[in-house]
Order: structure tokens, then sequence, then C-alpha cells
């Protein structure tokens, strides 16, 4: 572990989907929520915040809110500056930096090739204790206090695999927000499904309306065994029975799982 001291050069804030990054003097941090006031806040997210440094901007000639951060800092050096670290504030604030925002189309406008930003559009974080930061307040980096998330989606979606208890369920909707990808990655969840079916419990995901699924083999009998009551309702035409569970009744919904 190795600790180093910088500051805060630019806080932003996205407060209104189709429209630009507002810049602020400070932002309140609350835990189980993200930044007061930001779009972006979700309270079982990894991605709640984002945090640049400002000296990589800088050499791609990059002005501050572009990339879309939350918080610029200066003075931290990029060995540091890495997924699995603790970002602690004057306040008493502090995120944990959890996996590497990955370059998407969205910014290549800003850049040569996404290629030369991989790496340097800044890392996402969680926010695991509430207080307020100040633009040239403080901050205090250590590294290696957390295990890093894997930058893979695909490595993440097995991870809560092994974390959804017996009797809970979880949805398409809700896998998009906690391995924290783009709603678009909702098309990729059948492939995961597929590659996960015969290692992992699968028969614990539900399409977002609460339906079961076609990957998941004996999936009605499995969710019986753990006291889910599995419903059905027959297709009038053709005479189907469709099963589905009242999942809001079951649902999973850990709150602390980035926290620790």
């Amino acid at each position: 572990m190795s600790s180093e001291y910088g500051s805060i050069l630019h806080l932003f804030t996205k407060q209104k989907q189709g429209v630009g990054m507002v810049e602020c003097k400070r932002i309140n941090l609350k835990v189980g929520h993200g930044i007061e006031g930001d779009i972006n806040a979700n309270p079982i997210s990894p991605r709640q915040v984002l945090v640049i440094r400002y000296e990589d901007i800088t050499k791609l000639k990059i002005q501050p809110s572009e990339l879309r951060e939350n918080i610029a800092i200066a003075g931290i050096q990029p060995e540091n500056f890495i997924p699995g670290s603790l970002l602690t504030f004057e306040s008493g604030a502090a995120i944990r930096l959890t996996f590497h925002c990955e370059p998407c189309k969205r910014i290549a406008h800003l850049v040569k090739s996404l290629k030369s930003i991989q790496g340097k559009r800044g890392i996402l974080g969680v926010v695991i204790q509430s207080g307020t930061l100040e633009v040239g307040g403080k901050i205090q980096i250590q590294t290696n206090i957390f295990p890093a998330l894997p930058e893979n989606p695909y490595e993440r979606f097995l991870e809560l695999l092994t974390k959804i208890p017996s009797g809970k369920v979880v949805t398409y909707k809700q896998i998009i927000q906690v391995i924290g990808v783009d709603n678009s990655y909702i098309r990729a969840i059948p492939t995961y499904l597929k590659k996960a079916a015969i290692e992992y419990p699968i028969h614990r995901i539900l399409d977002s309306q609460g339906n079961l699924i076609k990957y998941a083999f004996n999936q009605k009998e499995k969710l019986e065994s753990e006291g889910i009551e599995v419903l059905y309702k027959t297709d009038l035409s053709s005479k189907i029975k469709r099963y589905f569970v009242i999942y809001k009744n079951y649902l999973w919904h850990n709150t602390s799982i980035y926290l620790k």
C-alpha cells in the first residue's frame, strides 16, 4: 500500500439528460446514493462518480468536463491512481475507485483514436463515506485498499452471480446497473447467461418483466425449491403457459455491495 496527497481542481455534476456538465464550487457525496443532484446517482451502481487526473487530460489537450468527469484532481502520480484505491477528502468523504471508465464513441471526437485515451479517461468510483467536496480541497489516495473490480463486464457479471443468495432474484435491468454498463448491454445478457449456465446459479435471474428465462435448466423447480412462488398465465392464441415471478417480492437489492 502507498499513500499520496493531491488537490481538487474542478467539480462537475450532470443534472439532466441531454444537458452538459455543470461546474460547481462544491458537491455533496452521499453513501448509498452517489452525488446529490446528479442523474447518475444509483445505490447499486459501481459508477456513481468519475474521477480524472488533470495531468492526463492536459497531455491530451482535453478541456475539463469534456470527458463527463465529476472530479478533476491534480498532484497524484499515475501509479497510485488505480482501481482499488481509496480517495479520502478533508470533510471525511471517501470514494472507492472501482474500474477504468471505458473510452466510447461519445468522446471519439476529442482524440485521434480511442486507443490513445485507453486507461486515461478516468476511474469510476463508489461513495463509501458521505461529505462535501470543495474546489481547492486536499485529497489523499491510498492504493490497494479494495480489490479492483474486473475491467471486463462479463467477469463482473460472474462475480455478481456468486453474490445472489438463495431465495432471491435479480432482473436483467438490475444486472445492467450492478455491473456498471450502458443500457445497450442488455442485448449481451443472453450470451452471458449461455456461457455461465453450467457453473453458476443463473436460475436466480429473470427478465425485466419477471418472466423465467429459457437459458436456465429446470428454473421453475429450482426457484420453487428456494421458496420462490412461480406463477403462470396461458397465452390465449398458442395455449402455451408463460411462467413468471412477482419479482418485487423476492428482489435482491444490496446497496452495500461495493461498500466493503
